[in-house]
């Protein structure tokens, strides 16, 4: 059976309109003689229709162009049905696209996916709901939440709201346990990685891997605000935790198959950059090869 891809088509994604992408797809594909259809992304998540053409034999391959939330929310919904996905980068970040080495050029991203050549990508669960890449509780979550009601997309205004809220930001308490015993502490923020990006070629995990089978979590605790800036900062650019900061204990890393998080303040989540409901206790677990993805 020949391949047939469906392009799912994210309308707000990032800053860049869809306006010349559509034609170049719906080209490109052509010329490649593969079979194809293009829709809009839902906002609602719902991807019935669409599962019920791919458990019928009649889609092949998944592709979204958008960002690491439309990523998230196509996956969640279709991985079991074991469609291969795919990625055109449209996002404000797009930290999934970046830590696979799939290129932001919607030319070569197409070429990638073309090629068919496809690997296996872990995911996790928090509470039951699917993150395909990078989830977190607290700052970074507070301004994911106030990122979604701005009217531009893009990573000036993300720059901007996360400046607005860095100046009022407050550690908040937690609990993790796993395998080896509990903490208690105040931090900033917790992010639970399952790729090496943040977005945006910035690096917050630097052992994380897309299949290594282990959630990567990276826990920023209470500082003054000058070393909070210079050690996520730091730890953005360079991909690596400023040892003065790490040997003081001030930033924990650490993986783990799976871990709880008690979160009795309800500091607020965000699951693959886009804000969730919050919970006073998060069970976290691996989903190991959760789904295939185009690849280089």
């Amino acid at each position: 059976m020949g391949r047939h891809i469906t392009y799912l088509l994210n309308p707000i994604a990032g800053t860049h309109g869809l306006r010349s992408l559509q034609p170049l797809i719906d080209k490109l594909t052509r010329d490649r003689g593969i079979d194809f259809n293009i829709r809009s992304t839902e906002p609602q998540g719902r991807y019935t229709e669409l599962e019920s053409e791919i458990i019928a034999g009649n889609v092949t391959d998944v592709v979204v162009a958008g960002g690491d939330g439309t990523i998230s929310a196509v996956t969640s919904a279709l991985r079991h049905t074991g469609v291969r996905f795919g990625i055109i980068p449209r996002g404000s970040g797009n930290g999934l696209a970046y830590a696979a080495g799939i290129p932001r050029d919607p030319v070569m991203a197409l070429d990638i996916i073309f090629s068919g050549k496809s690997a296996a990508v872990d995911g996790f669960m928090i509470n039951n709901r699917f993150s395909c890449m990078l989830s977190g509780i607290g700052f970074d979550a507070r301004v994911a939440h106030a990122f979604a009601r701005e009217q531009k997309r893009g990573l000036l205004t993300y720059a901007k709201v996360s400046a607005r809220n860095f100046f009022s930001a407050e550690p908040y308490p937690f609990t993790i346990t796993g395998a080896s015993g509990s903490i208690h502490t105040d931090a900033f923020f917790i992010s639970l990685a399952n790729a090496n990006q943040f977005g945006n070629q910035f690096t917050i995990a630097p052992k994380a891997r897309l299949n290594d089978g282990l959630i990567d979590v990276v826990v920023v605790q209470r500082m003054n605000k000058l070393q909070l800036l210079i050690a996520v900062l730091h730890q953005l650019r360079y991909g690596d935790i400023r040892e003065d900061i790490f040997r003081k204990k001030s930033i924990l890393y650490f993986q783990a198959e799976e871990l709880v998080i008690e979160n009795p303040s309800k500091a607020p989540l965000h699951i693959d950059g886009d804000p969730a409901g919050t919970s006073e206790r998060f069970d976290i677990h691996v989903v190991r090869e959760a789904f295939r993805l185009l690849q280089p």
